[in-house]
């Protein structure tokens, strides 16, 4: 069997023009030669591109002969290939340079309309998959997996791949708008009437670490997820949430970037909002005044991690001072109970007594030695986060949220699973944090959204396609 597979272009003018692109041959029916191969797809695709292209750039340059203000046409000066990649190939096209009109001044001599055109060298889709594929899998995966499924440039690599996604990311970062203190605007006459909002907001916000190039340490990654309770107009699907993330010591808008990401969640001035953190200082100003109605509260997991690990001390002291162990175990449960009913003031009484009780014994050892320091970190954490403690056995019993233990799982996804601290891989502070926008973009579903901004063409929602025919068979 032999398979001619031909192009036919219809111009505006009537003209039809057919052109020969690919000729397959097959001999009986085997299970390996069913159907087009994947090279055989790949070169169809190639040259099918191709014809596309230069049918479009020479239909593009017939109307951009002629000066758009006289009408006379332009005098041609040369022509030269350029390289455009596109999802299908890299494509050389004909770009002809012509002489400016002498009816309107200008700064150049010549000019090329193609190239003025296209002025990027690559093509939105190839854009769009690049970055995308980027974003959830490492820069080398990546570029395997779009040479072994599309006719891409073989000269593709992990560093265009790269620089791609970092040109897509900061282009997001330069369309952020500015940082501000406070983002909120009006007052209650105002938010009164507003309409009513959608359900409550909770936003939990936490850390992680990464490891810095030529062993200069780690830095700290902010995360966040933001999940709403319910939507008014829609009540058959969860409403979407929706992650966050940039690098503390990088990024200098945090609290527009985390603004704008409950803004395209409906956010409003009149909503309720509940913040849960660790207590860090690194995250406990991003979460202010970006909505009056907010409630910022310290999550109950991080500080029963904290008990948790002061327990373990108290465990290690038994072997060499049990009556301490005794007294340090009681005191630790006895301080859980007052935190869960939010008694702060108890709480510390009781920390400052199980102090005490540590410093008196004369001759410390290595481990009676980290129960102190133990015992005093968490007397700091609580004094510095006293006004962010509620009744957590009151919200708990009401159904609210008290935890933040669904973004380590945030964490885990954002982080963990892109920048593998298990390998080892070393990100500077800009290549990571430019990452972190593109892949919760990805993650959030909005990278398509932001792309069709940029480019309007892209992926229209209603694609006109010619609908196929399917063959009929008589055997």
């Amino acid at each position: 069997m032999k398979l001619t597979l031909q192009v036919m272009t219809s111009t505006d003018d009537g003209q039809q023009i057919v052109q020969e692109i690919l000729v397959l041959e097959r001999e009986g029916l085997h299970p390996d030669t069913v159907g087009l191969t994947l090279a055989e797809s790949k070169t169809l695709l190639r040259t099918l591109q191709e014809v596309m292209v230069a049918h479009q750039v020479q239909e593009f340059v017939d109307t951009h002969r002629q000066c758009s203000q006289c009408g006379r046409a332009y005098h041609h000066k040369d022509s030269r290939s350029i390289p455009v990649r596109t999802l299908f190939g890299k494509v050389p096209i004909e770009s002809p340079r012509f002489y400016h009109c002498s009816c309107q001044p200008c700064d150049q001599r010549t000019f090329s309309p193609v190239v003025a055109q296209l002025p990027a060298r690559t093509t939105p889709e190839l854009l769009y998959l690049e970055t995308k594929f980027a974003s959830l899998l490492s820069y080398g995966i990546s570029t395997e997996l779009l040479k072994d499924t599309l006719p891409v440039d073989e000269k593709l690599n992990p560093i265009t791949l790269r620089n791609h996604l970092l040109r897509v990311a900061q282009r997001t970062e330069d369309a952020l708008g500015e940082e501000r203190s406070s983002f909120i605007d009006g007052c209650p006459r105002d938010w009164g009437r507003l309409p009513a909002p959608d359900g409550p907001l909770t936003v939990g916000i936490d850390g992680g670490y990464v490891r810095a190039p030529h062993k200069e340490g780690w830095f700290e990654v902010i995360t966040g997820k933001s999940i709403p309770s319910f939507m008014r107009e829609d009540t058959h699907e969860l409403p979407p949430s929706k992650c966050f993330g940039f690098v503390r010591t990088f990024d200098t808008k945090p609290k527009r970037r985390l603004f704008e990401l409950l803004k395209s969640q409906g956010m409003q001035m009149n909503q309720q909002m509940t913040f849960l953190t660790d207590g860090g200082e690194s995250v406990r100003d991003v979460q202010e005044f970006l909505n009056p109605e907010a409630e910022h509260w310290l999550d109950w997991f991080h500080i029963t991690m904290r008990l948790t690990v002061l327990g373990q001390y108290s465990k290690g002291v038994e072997k060499q001072n049990s009556a301490l162990a005794v007294k340090a175990e009681k005191a630790l449960t006895r301080i859980k109970h007052y935190l869960w009913h939010g008694n702060v003031f108890q709480a510390l009484q009781t920390i400052d007594g199980l102090e005490g009780d540590v410093e008196n014994i004369e001759d410390p050892t290595d481990v009676i030695r980290k129960l102190q320091k133990g015992v005093s970190e968490l007397q700091t954490y609580l004094e510095n986060n006293r006004a962010y403690i509620p009744n957590f056995g009151e919200r708990y019993r009401n159904g609210d949220t008290i935890s933040t233990a669904f973004v380590e799982s945030t964490v885990n996804q954002v982080i963990s699973k892109r920048f593998v601290k298990k390998q080892s891989m070393q990100w500077t502070q800009r290549g990571a944090h430019l990452l972190l926008q593109t892949r919760t973009r990805v993650l959030n579903g909005d990278l398509e959204s932001t792309f069709r901004e940029w480019y309007p063409h892209f992926r229209p929602q209603e694609t006109k396609i010619i609908d196929f025919c399917p063959i009929s068979h008589t055997f």
